[in-house]
């Protein structure tokens, strides 16, 4: 099913209407074509000792339980409960006052009332009340409180699957609630029936079975980087040879697998090997280790902490001495929000010191991993790499601050320090809608799959309508960002959206403008486009 023209997409959303009833009357859900996930297949789940491996069809009215799957859920929400603090804080003290209702970018998209953030909570937090309050279990409704039913888990499953746990709204909150919080935690129950997305289950056996997202096999990597090296060496005239399981070297290099395989995440894997070439740096990527994201934060802890392990065991068994991290978003939230609570600090890593600069980066002490962001703006200020602004000078840039590396980890200036060093045209968006206040890709949190277009691009519409504002003020074609899933969900959405703005990662706009020792003249950046005056060349 085609999506409507972007003028009648948004033309019956009305943020100030009133619903008709009340919420809790408005069961069963309607499961609108292109604002749900296909269900995960059973072998997906069943590769990594998921419960109730089975093919799920969403819209199938059997959706294949457990017979007690009311009671597996009740004691989820006891044992996580009493495991997450935080949950039972945010299951009780929440006042509706309504600070985060039109902050989501899925209520401003779609003016659905239960995508506002206050409300998606309550849809558990009624089932919480109904089991575990004095309230809720002697005033039943009138206590805010109901039974878990079918219908009742169903619409869990749609507006727990429409949220991309980007935060915003936490920042608005006047008693500090995290909403992604609780939908992590009902995601964790659903997915304790099996009840998990294709697009998220995938990946998660994909990364299970050979290190990465996409199941690409050692051979595979290695011939990919091979070929990119190909194009560096027409661009350069540099004969780049990627060092692969390398043991001894000093930093293990780990990206997202869609800087391996997805446009336009390539030209920032091209990049990052003509950075750590110009700099001859002594790292390694490895095969094994083969991707940075973490599609199991998106199921449960548990799985994500699986999933996560495999980089410090190849660290591990490659002897490296510490780890750089590539542009990834959730990645780097789990490195710095989850992983010490999983393992506690890394004693067999070495706090990050650069080998070029000689800087000490003391807030990697713990997890021993810098953020390429980091790194590459300590060589920029320490004058170690050369640059030609103007190569760049036929883009427009803006920067789209990443939802997990910005409001989730506060990673804001640096990557736009190194923007304006390599770029001679950059402007902001709104300030209430960067940085802190970041809208999200609309894609995040495994909800970039292609069957829910239509939800992407009501939910990324707020993001886009600031692009819009730049691109028509100031002429902006670029936007950039720092994170593997936004290159992946907002080229659609400006192609909808904001026709005529691209989009790329830092690193590639670092190695058009980086002058490289050795180097020809250049007459093509990393897209093998004409640089700005070499057309004709």
């Amino acid at each position: 099913m085609g999506l409507p023209r972007p003028e009648e997409l948004i033309s019956n959303v009305n943020l100030k209407k009133m619903p008709s009833k009340p919420w809790m009357d408005t069961l069963p859900v309607e499961f609108k074509p292109g604002f749900y996930c296909y269900g995960a297949k059973g072998k997906n789940l069943e590769y990594v000792n998921f419960p109730n491996a089975r093919d799920f069809h969403v819209t199938e009215q059997d959706w294949k339980l457990p017979e007690d799957w009311k009671n597996i859920v009740i004691e989820g929400i006891k044992q996580r409960l009493e495991r997450f603090r935080t949950f039972h804080v945010f299951m009780d003290i929440c006042v509706r006052c309504g600070a985060c209702a039109d902050k989501c970018h899925f209520f401003i998209g779609t003016g659905d009332p239960k995508n506002m953030p206050v409300l998606r909570a309550e849809l558990l937090r009624s089932v919480y009340r109904k089991y575990f309050t004095t309230g809720g279990k002697l005033f039943g409704r009138n206590g805010g409180a109901r039974d878990l039913d079918i219908d009742v888990l169903k619409e869990l499953w749609y507006y727990f699957y429409q949220c991309t746990e980007c935060r915003r709204c936490s920042l608005f909150c006047p008693y500090g609630i995290d909403t992604a919080e609780i939908t992590i935690i009902g995601r964790e129950l659903l997915n304790l029936l099996g009840l998990n997305t294709d697009w998220i289950s995938g990946p998660v056996a994909n990364c299970y079975r050979t290190g990465n997202h996409l199941g690409i096999e050692p051979h595979t990597m290695k011939s990919t980087l091979e070929f990119m090296c190909n194009d560096i060496e027409d661009i350069t005239g540099i004969r780049i040879e990627p060092p692969i399981n390398k043991k001894g070297a000093e930093i293990l290099f780990v990206t997202p697998s869609g800087d391996l395989f997805a446009d336009p995440g390539i030209y920032n894997a091209m990049g990052y090997m003509m950075l750590f070439h110009e700099i001859g740096l002594d790292y390694t990527w490895s095969t094994f280790a083969s991707e940075g994201g973490n599609f199991g934060f998106f199921t449960s802890m548990e799985m994500a902490k699986r999933l996560h392990t495999k980089i410090y065991e190849e660290a591990k068994r490659l002897k490296v001495k510490w780890i750089i991290g590539g542009e990834c978003g959730h990645m780097w939230r789990v490195w710095h929000q989850y992983h010490n609570t999983w393992y506690g600090p890394i004693d067999f890593l070495e706090e990050p010191v650069s080998p070029i600069t000689g800087t000490k980066f003391e807030n990697a002490k713990s997890n021993k991993i810098v953020h390429i962001s980091e790194f590459t703006a300590d060589l920029i200020k320490h004058g170690v790499l050369k640059f030609d602004k103007s190569r760049n000078d036929n883009l427009i840039v803006t920067f789209h601050d990443s939802c997990n590396p910005s409001r989730g980890m506060g990673l804001f200036e640096e990557p736009r320090y190194i923007i304006k060093n390599v770029c001679n045209h950059f402007y902001e968006m709104p300030d209430e809608t960067i940085r802190e206040q970041t809208f999200c890709c609309g894609g995040g949190s495994g909800l970039n799959a292609g069957e829910i277009m239509e939800l992407r691009m009501r939910g990324g519409f707020p993001r886009a309508n600031a692009v819009r504002y730049v691109h028509e003020k100031f002429g902006v074609n670029l936007l950039a960002n720092i994170c593997a899933i936004d290159r992946a969900t907002l080229p659609p959405l400006m192609d909808y959206w904001v026709p005529g703005v691209r989009v790329s990662g830092v690193t590639e706009l670092v190695a058009n403008a980086m002058i490289m020792k050795g180097e020809k003249e250049r007459t093509m950046n990393l897209r093998m486009e004409p640089l700005p005056g070499k057309e004709e060349e």
